[in-house]
């Protein structure tokens, strides 16, 4: 765990992770067994804090349990130490962008503005560049929240595939389709 972070095992099997970025807590089955205790470090030879996550049995169900419960915690330990940002651009003419405290107001084309009501955990801004496509960029501690709300700005105008206008992830790669063809019969 990094510096800063302590997680908490309450008795009802709740995990709770607090950092400098806030606190998270999730709800952990009852057949997985959660516990926070020292590990050694093999490089090092000093005892750092590590938790550890156990199942039962080798059944399929608790080796799918024990993989999703290692991995909600891992995220809730690096939200609340890092945080997780994901950037969005709007490719398009007169596409904009503006954030107004919660509400983010968008131009995308439509007859009418867009307006997204954020939810309190998630903090946007909006920066458009001379010449360039507005960047949208979305930070919040809880991983699945973050992503849950790109993937429905994303959903307000996807990407087509012709001229690849719409909501994009910064850095994704579009399959783009030929046009008609000119003067075929």
């Amino acid at each position: 765990m990094p510096a800063g972070v302590t997680v908490e095992v309450a008795p009802d099997n709740t995990v709770s992770v607090k950092g400098p970025l806030g606190t998270l807590s999730q709800k952990v089955d009852s057949d997985i067994k959660v516990e926070v205790s020292t590990h050694t470090d093999p490089h090092t030879g000093k005892e750092i804090p590590a938790v550890f996550v156990t199942r039962p049995t080798n059944q399929p169900r608790h080796r799918s349990l024990h993989g999703l419960y290692r991995a909600l915690i891992h995220n809730m330990v690096v939200g609340v130490s890092k945080g997780y940002e994901i950037k969005q651009e709007l490719v398009g003419v007169g596409y904009k962008a503006e954030v107004k405290g919660q509400v983010l107001e968008m131009s995308l084309g439509y007859s009418h503005d867009t307006h997204f009501l954020l939810p309190k955990e998630i903090t946007a801004t909006a920066v458009t560049e001379k010449k360039g496509n507005p960047i949208v960029t979305l930070k919040s501690i809880d991983k699945q929240l973050i992503g849950q709300v790109a993937a429905k700005l994303r959903s307000l105008r996807k990407p087509e595939p012709y001229k690849g206008k719409g909501i994009k992830f910064v850095g994704e790669q579009l399959r783009r389709k030929a046009g008609k063809s000119a003067g075929a019969k």
